[in-house]
C-alpha cells in the first residue's frame, strides 16, 4: 500500500505521494500516474506529484500528468506541496527554495492555505520557450498557424503569445472567453507544428488594467479549472500587450490567483491551496491499470 494525499490549487487537483524520508520504487511510474489520475478507476487528479529530497534545494517535486508524460512546471502544484511540506513538518511556516525540474523556486508561505512563490524569470524567447524558428526570436501577439488550423480556415486567425515559465505556453486574447470552444480548439492547437513538445493554451479576456478572466487547455489534461503557470505566462502576455498593469488578479474557472510581473523579469503568483483527504494506493490497482489501460 502506497500513502498519498490529495491538494487542489483553486481546482487543479493532484495525487502527492511523499518521499521526503523514504524510497520507494514505483517501477512505471507512467502507469502509476495513469492510474491514479483516472477519474473513474484510480483516486481523480490532474496530476500525480512525487516530494523528494532535492539536489540544489532543500525539496523537489516532479508531477507527472494523467497520460504518464513529466509534466515539467506546475505553479499551482507548487503551492500544494509547499501547504503539504510545512504540514507533514518537514520545513517550518518560513521562506524555502524548491526544485521544479531545471528551475528553483522560492515559497513564501503566509499561512499553510495561503502560499506566496516567485516561479522565476518568464522565459520570451523561442528558444526557451520550445518553438520551432530563431531561437533569439520572441512571439508576441503574432498570428497563429497551422495546418489544423488551415482546414477549419482559422489559419492566422488568432494572434497569441508564447511565454515560458519552465513550460510552454501560449496565450490567446480574445473578447468573451465564454464563447470559446475550446474542447475543440484546445488540442488542435496543442499539437501545432509550432511547438514539438506540445504547449498549454490559454484563451484570456481583459475587462481592465488589473483583472484578466481566463480558460485553461493544459498539455496532456485538457481543460482544467486552473493553471498555475499558465495564470504567470497569461499576467506575462496582458502587460507585454499592453492589455494590463504588471500587477492583476486572474480569474480562472475555479478561484482567484494573483500574479505579479517584476520589471526584472520574474514572475510571482499567491493563492490557496487546500487539502483534501490522505489515502492508500492498492499496487494491484496499478497493475489492473497496466492490463486495463
Amino acid at each position: 500500500m502506497t500513502p498519498f494525499t490529495k491538494l487542489h490549487g483553486i481546482g487543479n487537483d493532484f495525487v502527492f505521494i511523499d518521499l521526503v524520508n523514504r524510497f520507494r520504487d514505483f517501477g512505471d511510474i507512467a502507469l502509476l500516474a495513469q492510474g491514479m489520475c483516472d477519474r473513474h478507476k484510480g483516486v481523480g487528479a490532474d496530476g500525480l506529484i512525487l516530494l523528494e529530497r532535492g539536489d540544489h534545494a532543500p525539496f523537489r517535486m516532479t508531477m507527472y500528468n494523467p497520460d504518464g508524460s513529466n509534466g515539467g512546471m506546475c505553479g499551482n502544484g507548487v503551492r500544494c506541496a509547499a501547504r503539504l511540506l510545512i504540514e507533514e513538518g518537514h520545513h517550518p511556516l518560513a521562506p524555502f527554495e524548491l526544485e521544479v525540474e531545471h528551475r528553483i523556486v522560492s515559497v513564501e508561505p503566509i499561512h499553510p492555505d495561503w502560499i506566496r512563490v516567485n516561479m522565476a524569470h518568464a522565459g520570451l524567447t523561442r528558444g526557451e520557450i520550445g518553438m520551432t524558428g530563431e531561437p533569439s526570436e520572441s512571439f508576441i501577439e503574432q498570428p497563429v498557424h497551422g495546418q489544423e488550423l488551415m482546414q477549419l480556415g482559422l489559419d492566422g486567425h488568432f494572434l497569441g503569445t508564447a511565454v515560458s515559465m519552465g513550460n510552454p505556453h501560449l496565450v490567446i486574447f480574445c473578447d468573451d472567453v465564454q464563447a470559446v470552444d475550446i474542447h475543440h480548439l484546445g488540442p488542435i492547437i496543442e499539437h501545432l507544428e509550432l511547438f514539438p513538445a506540445r504547449v498549454n493554451v490559454h484563451f484570456a479576456e481583459s475587462p481592465d488594467r488589473r483583472h484578466i478572466r481566463m480558460r485553461p487547455w493544459e498539455r496532456s489534461a485538457g481543460p482544467t479549472l486552473a493553471c498555475g503557470s499558465g495564470a504567470c505566462s497569461v499576467g506575462v502576455a496582458g502587460f507585454l500587450t499592453g492589455r494590463t498593469d504588471r500587477e492583476i488578479t486572474i480569474h480562472l474557472p475555479g478561484g482567484d490567483l494573483r500574479v505579479e510581473y517584476m520589471p526584472e523579469g520574474e514572475v510571482f503568483m499567491e493563492g490557496s491551496a487546500t487539502r483534501v483527504f490522505d489515502g492508500e494506493w492498492a499496487a494491484s490497482a496499478t497493475r489492473v491499470a497496466a492490463v486495463t489501460g
